[in-house]
């Protein structure tokens, strides 16, 4: 008895492990980030950003996530802070537009995205800590045929669009309601913009929800108890990831705990909080944050202090803060 007991155990503790290792061993790496001048913030800090990265793709791949196949360069798609705090709040997870007008180290003012066109990972992160004041502690990225890839391994996820959505460039066509989406239909509704008319913050809104329904599929036990599909995922959401030099296991852990809790439903998710959404700049047209209200949530961030977003986050679902009411 007590040998199937220690075995049970043994068991119960490698079989994570080995999920783990399987997901840790399966990373890409894009470098060292850069040093920061930024003083440390308590608790853990991830930039997530989904890059539109055709690499590794082929051409017939990019014809059926809709990719466009002559599109040179990298840009992101996907900005977010994923706050874990050392705490009992809750998580945060922080959506920065990706047409927000910010200073670019060495590039004067622009969109934030044109950071990670300009320099990479490092100058995105660069870029992002000097405007939020908040320090990176790692950096997460995805592609967009890992995306794809992380959806469908899941066996797709469910989504609710409140409209129909026709848009070629994303390769969207679906109805309105609860349906079932794979990859390369859970892609098209992470990228379309146009039908919306609060553009990029509404994308960034569907981008959170449909990083918490991966997250839900994953940690389901449907998933988790069967390891022919749970190595798998693991093998599947490792290759999806492009992490830091010095991004290790126990930050990859964070990082699982903190999407679960997005999942879960145990975490604040908003867009940083905004005055403009269409002034029009060299750049194009532009986000413009709302200073005071977005550096209360960066302070509170720095504080650890993620309970105090959640008044920020009901408003804008409520509509009542100015990045709703803008």
């Amino acid at each position: 008895m007590r040998t199937v007991v220690v075995l049970l155990l043994l068991a119960l503790v490698g079989y994570p492990l080995a999920l783990g290792a399987v997901a840790y061993t399966s990373v890409q790496r894009v470098g060292e980030l850069p040093a920061s001048s930024v003083a440390a913030t308590p608790g853990q800090t991830i930039l997530l950003v989904g890059s539109d990265s055709r690499e590794g793709l082929t051409r017939d791949q990019m014809v059926e996530l809709s990719t466009g196949t002559d599109v040179e360069g990298k840009r992101t798609d996907t900005i977010m802070l994923l706050h874990r705090p050392s705490g009992g709040g809750p998580t945060v997870l922080l959506s920065l537009p990706r047409d927000s007008y910010v200073a670019i180290p060495g590039h004067g003012e622009n969109k934030i995205n044109a950071a990670y066109a300009f320099g990479g990972p490092q100058l995105l992160v660069e870029t992002v800590e000097g405007a939020t004041g908040i320090h990176v502690d790692g950096y997460v990225e995805t592609g967009l045929g890992g995306f794809a890839n992380l959806v469908d391994a899941v066996g797709g996820v469910e989504m609710c669009p409140e409209e129909a959505i026709a848009d070629p460039k994303a390769g969207l066509d679906i109805q309105a309601g609860c349906q079932t989406m794979g990859g390369a239909t859970a892609l098209g509704y992470a990228r379309t913009r146009d039908f919306d008319a609060n553009g990029d913050l509404g994308r960034a809104q569907r981008q959170r929800a449909i990083i918490g329904a991966v997250a839900k599929e994953a940690a389901s036990p449907a998933v988790l108890l069967n390891p022919f599909r749970a190595f798998p995922l693991a093998s599947a959401g490792g290759s999806a990831l492009s992490v830091d030099d010095g991004f290790g296991p126990a930050d990859l852990f964070g990082f699982v705990q903190g999407v679960r809790a997005v999942a879960g439903g145990g975490a604040v998710s908003l867009n940083v909080p905004i005055a403009s959404d269409n002034r029009r700049t060299k750049a194009g047209l532009v986000v413009d944050w709302d200073e005071e209200e977005a550096d209360a949530v960066f302070q509170a961030i720095r504080d650890d202090d993620t309970a105090a977003v959640a008044a920020y986050a009901a408003a804008e679902a409520t509509g009542s803060a100015s990045s709703a009411s803008s």
